[in-house]
């Protein structure tokens, strides 16, 4: 898997017409083509224990925005990127909070994809609420779809994610781990089967999940997923006090994974109101936002 090229497995073949505009999918696309991210959704539903969101201009990485839009406000954000990114092909929602916590990204979708059907639309979530809101996911326009999932065995999970919630109860340690596992295939075989493409990300957390990247990629391949992307860790939160991996774990977990899923080597760790070609190492998102106070309520 050291070559740059992707080697399709059986997952992402039949998908090739759609991935290669992705740049977040695609090595090629990846310096050709732009996306957009909108900073619509507020909210989380779980708690990860490298997760902390936060609004500010500097920080380069998910979960910071500047400001949270609407998705009124989207519709214009989005024509305002097109005229500073032409080369703009997927509309993405990545936070800063879990798209699927509130009813704003798939609001949001809905807006876009009326205005903008020919661009792709993108999802990313922690995947709790995808098998119950797979229909609305797909009646929104959206098309291919990013899920983090950091474990399968849900000791490990427990070590990754301390709090899930669902429905009202707060679910905590190995029964929110058993949950939130079960939730994610649940939705993958559903969306999958629906035609939609998935992206896996999985943060590697050196001494926690390096030994669960392998099954990821394996279960997740099973329940149709085509493409995984291993994010080394940003030591924050509560595991503030934890390392990165380095050059050699991230490999070794690369490889692992290839067996059973493609891998996408070049991810930027992008945040939440990324704007314009990832490749080009120039992010818009400054110029686009202006980045300004959040505009509606965490809620």
């Amino acid at each position: 898997m050291d070559n740059p090229e992707l080697q399709l497995h059986k997952n992402i073949g039949k998908f090739k017409h759609l991935v290669k505009k992705h740049p977040c999918f695609n090595l090629d696309g990846n310096f050709k083509h732009g996306r957009l991210h909108l900073p619509v959704s507020p909210t989380c539903n779980i708690q990860c224990k490298f997760c902390r969101r936060s609004f500010n201009k500097d920080e380069n990485r998910p979960g910071v925005t500047g400001s949270i839009v609407t998705p009124e406000e989207a519709v214009k954000v989005v024509e305002k990127a097109l005229e500073l990114c032409p080369e703009i092909t997927v509309i993405g929602i990545a936070g800063p909070g879990d798209t699927l916590a509130s009813s704003f990204a798939l609001d949001t979708f809905t807006l876009v994809h009326a205005k903008y059907p020919q661009l792709i639309k993108c999802l990313s979530t922690n995947g709790l609420e995808l098998n119950n809101k797979a229909e609305q996911i797909l009646k929104a326009g959206v098309t291919t779809v990013t899920i983090t999932v950091n474990a399968i065995d849900p000791e490990v999970q427990s070590k990754i994610c301390s709090t899930v919630v669902f429905q009202g109860q707060v679910l905590k340690g190995i029964p929110a781990a058993e949950h939130l596992v079960k939730a994610q295939l649940a939705g993958i075989r559903r969306i999958t089967g629906m035609g939609l493409v998935v992206k896996i990300n999985t943060v590697l957390v050196p001494g926690v999940n390096e030994s669960q990247v392998e099954v990821v990629a394996r279960i997740t391949a099973d329940a149709g997923a085509s493409l995984i992307n291993i994010i080394p860790l940003i030591p924050q939160h509560e595991f503030a006090n934890y390392r990165a991996p380095d050059c050699d774990e991230l490999n070794r977990a690369r490889e692992a994974a290839g067996k059973y899923l493609d891998v996408f080597r070049h991810c930027q760790h992008c945040r939440a109101d990324a704007c314009g070609i990832p490749g080009s190492g120039k992010d818009l998102g400054s110029e686009l936002y202006g980045h300004s106070q959040e505009t509606f309520s965490h809620g």
